[in-house]
């Protein structure tokens, strides 16, 4: 099938389109994606396939927000606001029961709380408001010790690392996003997505599996009381649909920090490029001390979520470690279960975004990631 595909590259960037273009006509006769990407600060690729517009459409991208988030909690690190091994609870008072007492917000970014939900688990309007998250997660025993092990917090990760930044500042992590990343960049990546924007919101489809990737996907059916099903809420009476939580209302205009963000792939890009590159005459946003700090591996090796090996900077994934080998030491950014993907490599000076509407199999990373971010980083290499 041939599919037109819309936008520019930079000389010697040829090689992304022609990957771009051949993935995506294998794909279903609706595919919507876009790929971007920055070196040094410099936009060198801006693609997508789909309707001619859809490089302003947005999408939801899942996990892809806990970039944002801690990008916000790395610059109030950076400013002294937080310190990273205080403890919690010299923030909030009340998280320190149950055995949390004595965790560092070190460990807490790290996904080393054991505090991945509730036993009874939250209601639809709970995960939607980072606050309630946190108001309940105050009280929870955590399903491990905290800081003997590492598993993912999937929903609510952006809501622990929030309650702590609400308590240190007096403002929301939403709010301080829009206000020193979002908003003086022009960032097509929202958290919590204005009324008069949902124009240009495109609906999260469905995953789409071959006969044999369903086969695969229902061979490993997922307990009612296992840790992966307590954190991603799978264990209540009626859970939800992932795929339905970015098209809810309230999750765009609230923008929960662990997956409720709305973006193009250029606000993914140009987010993560201005973190570690000088763009449009501003500084980069993290000084290398911080970037060396974020992209640190953490945590690394048996996931007690995800079940498989996994690797953690602070908040951030190790990309190089987690995804593409081929990454620079200390890259740093984080996937969605949509298929989404975005980082950082401070050596190579390579910013990355990618988006699409329909889930990819099998969740996460869109798997068509693996050729093109190795197509974009070859080229950025031989500039």
């Amino acid at each position: 099938m041939t599919r037109e595909i819309h936008g520019t590259v930079e000389d010697g960037f040829e090689v992304v389109r022609e990957e771009f273009a051949a993935f995506a006509a294998g794909e279903l006769p609706d595919y919507e994606g876009q790929l971007c990407a920055y070196v040094h600060g410099r936009k060198v690729v801006d693609l997508w396939a789909g309707d001619g517009n859809d490089a302003e459409s947005l999408y939801g991208v899942f996990s892809s927000t806990k970039g944002a988030a801690h990008l916000v909690v790395a610059l109030l690190v950076q400013d002294g606001t937080l310190e990273l091994d205080r403890k919690v609870t010299y923030y909030w008072p009340e998280f320190g029961t149950d055995g949390k007492a004595a965790l560092t917000l070190r460990d807490l970014l790290a996904h080393r709380a054991g505090l991945i939900g509730l036993d009874a688990g939250f209601s639809e309007d709970e995960l939607a408001d980072d606050r309630a998250i946190a108001e309940r997660l105050a009280d929870q025993r955590p399903f491990w010790r905290p800081g003997t092990a590492f598993g993912y917090h999937a929903l609510v990760i952006g809501a622990l690392a929030g309650e702590v930044v609400r308590r240190a500042t007096g403002h929301t992590l939403q709010e301080l996003y829009e206000e020193r990343v979002r908003a003086p960049y022009g960032l097509d990546f929202f958290l919590g997505l204005p009324e008069e924007l949902e124009p240009r919101f495109r609906s999260v489809q469905p995953m789409a599996p071959t006969a044999t990737q369903q086969a695969l996907l229902d061979a490993t059916p997922r307990g009612p009381h296992t840790l992966a099903s307590i954190a991603f809420n799978a264990h209540v009476p009626e859970p939800g649909d992932l795929v339905d939580y970015p098209n809810s209302r309230t999750v765009r205009a609230k923008g929960p920090a662990s997956a409720g963000g709305v973006a193009a792939a250029r606000g993914l890009a140009g987010m993560y490029a201005a973190a570690i590159s000088e763009v449009a005459g501003r500084p980069p946003l993290l000084k290398p001390d911080t970037v060396a700090e974020v992209g640190q591996i953490h945590s690394i090796g048996y996931d007690l979520v995800a079940r498989t090996h996994r690797a953690f900077g602070l908040g951030f994934q190790a990309t190089a470690e987690a995804w593409y080998p081929f990454l620079g030491a200390g890259t740093f950014g984080h996937s969605g279960a949509g298929g989404s993907q975005a980082f950082a490599d401070p050596r190579s000076g390579l910013a990355y975004g990618y988006t699409r509407r329909r889930m990819a199999y099998p969740g996460g990373a869109a798997p068509e990631n693996e050729r093109l971010v190795k197509a974009v980083h070859t080229a950025a290499l031989a500039r």
